[in-house]
């Protein structure tokens, strides 16, 4: 049986064993009682369990006295986006993310329209281990009411972001992959608008992936051989629930997540310094995650704009955002942060950017990757008792005193021109390690170094 997964933004389980009915009325339940007063947006992804998650959610906050906005369908964001547009005091994404399909989550969200920040979160975690669900009498029931147009707004809000005649007159053929996740209803429409001419693999709603969820290379081989036949400029692979989205170039070789926030990255400053194109932005600070590609620091360097780095997680990375007033920011797994448009991870935005960069740089997505600073980032995990990653750190962090050490988020270990992070996942019961070097051998020595040290 696999563990719940439970934090102070969300939780993940697997249906029927970890996460229940029970669980999600009673996580549902704290959600509300830690809340102000006002009505709540319900979101899910395609997985099948969602139907039956978000019904109970809507039960919960309705007999709780709440009101709710049943929002079906949606990417996560777009629940973002969707409670800005209504005013509402908070947002339940029910999704799994990157994980398989028995799985499910339940992610919360603030009325800022963003997931929920640590101080909140750890008070409604706080409540749900030792709180007491109140219900309300019968003439005090909330409502529920139904959103059919989800996508409008976020649409709109990302074609403010780019050139869109530009993109419209160079007529990209772009592979669009859904993979029956959530991303292809505002996909579609979003790539179709900035004149693409659309191939979409996937792209009902069902849940039943064409492989396995998560864009990483391994996942995408079959869909690397297919843009090669089907001659794209390039493919947009989405998780199921379109925070994030991996580039596989007209190669068919698998860009990969990393470079999506870098690629996005390059392009805002570059046009940062052309006050006539019409995408113009002034320069800012900019916010990654401490598990995210150097490509960015040294990006940020060359444009003379301030760079910092956050622990993992999505709440953190916008947490440092609005404090540092960024321009723009995001996780190197594929989800670049555009405070524009939102302050969600968000697949769409980096869609639209990087066919906003090759139109304004006339040039294909391999050949701006090739231009980007050259490093080898390397993943690797392993499966381990939560308990124990302390000690594991602690334990790794002798052994490499002699090296510069950061316990921000795990532990980071900097090498000069090369670092290896180990960290425990926020999501699964396992120690991710992160390795960058600018070479194969040295980044998979270094990671493999790591592995050795854990394991023993």
């Amino acid at each position: 049986m696999s563990d719940l997964i439970i934090n102070v933004s969300g939780l993940r389980g697997v249906i029927g064993e970890t996460l229940t009915l029970d669980v999600a009325m009673r996580y549902v339940a704290a959600f509300s009682a830690s809340m102000p007063s006002g009505t709540f947006v319900i979101t899910r992804d395609s997985r099948p369990s969602g139907t039956i998650l978000a019904d109970v959610i809507h039960a919960v906050l309705n007999a709780a006295g709440r009101s709710t906005i049943d929002a079906e369908i949606a990417a996560t964001p777009t629940t973002g986006i969707l409670i800005r547009q209504f005013g509402a005091v908070g947002g339940i994404q029910v999704s799994a993310s990157h994980n398989p399909i028995e799985f499910n989550g339940i992610k919360l969200f603030s009325g800022e329209g963003r997931v929920i920040p640590q101080k909140e979160g750890a008070a409604i975690l706080e409540y749900y281990r030792n709180g007491k669900t109140v219900w309300v009498p019968h003439n005090q029931i909330g409502t529920q009411t139904i959103c059919k147009n989800t996508i409008s707004t976020h649409r709109k809000m990302i074609m403010q972001t780019v050139d869109v005649d530009a993109i419209v007159e160079r007529k990209f053929k772009v592979l669009l992959d859904a993979n029956h996740g959530a991303g292809a209803m505002l996909g579609d429409w979003l790539l179709e608008s900035l004149g693409c001419d659309v191939i979409i693999l996937g792209e009902e709603p069902s849940g039943q992936f064409l492989h396995t969820p998560e864009p990483t290379a391994e996942n995408l081989i079959d869909i690397c051989n297919l843009v090669k036949e089907l001659n794209v400029d390039i493919a947009f692979c989405q998780d199921p629930d379109a925070d994030r989205v991996a580039i596989i170039d007209a190669n068919g070789r698998y860009v990969g997540e990393e470079y999506t926030i870098t690629l996005c990255l390059e392009h805002l400053l570059r046009i940062s310094e052309n006050p006539k194109h019409p995408s113009h932005r002034k320069k800012g600070a900019v916010v990654i995650n401490c598990a995210t590609s150097r490509m960015n620091e040294d990006i940020a360097n060359k444009y003379g704009v301030p760079i910092f780095r956050s622990a993992v997680g999505e709440a953190n990375v916008v947490d440092l955002m609005l404090e540092k007033e960024a321009m723009f920011g995001g996780e190197g797994n594929g989800g670049p942060i555009d405070p524009k448009v939102g302050l969600v991870r968000d697949s769409f935005v980096g869609m639209a950017l990087i066919l906003d960069a090759m139109t304004a740089t006339r040039k294909t997505v391999a050949q701006l990757v090739d231009e980007l600073p050259q490093y080898v980032l390397v993943k690797q995990k392993i499966n381990a008792d939560l308990a124990n990653v302390p000690e594991i750190l602690d334990k790794t962090a002798k052994t490499f005193r002699h090296l510069p050490c950061n316990r921000l988020d795990g532990l980071r270990i900097d090498h000069g021109d090369a670092w290896v992070l180990l960290r425990s996942s926020n999501t699964e019961p396992i120690i991710r390690i992160f390795a960058e070097a600018p070479t194969n051998d040295y980044a998979n020595r270094l990671c493999n170094e790591i592995v050795r040290l854990v394991n023993s």
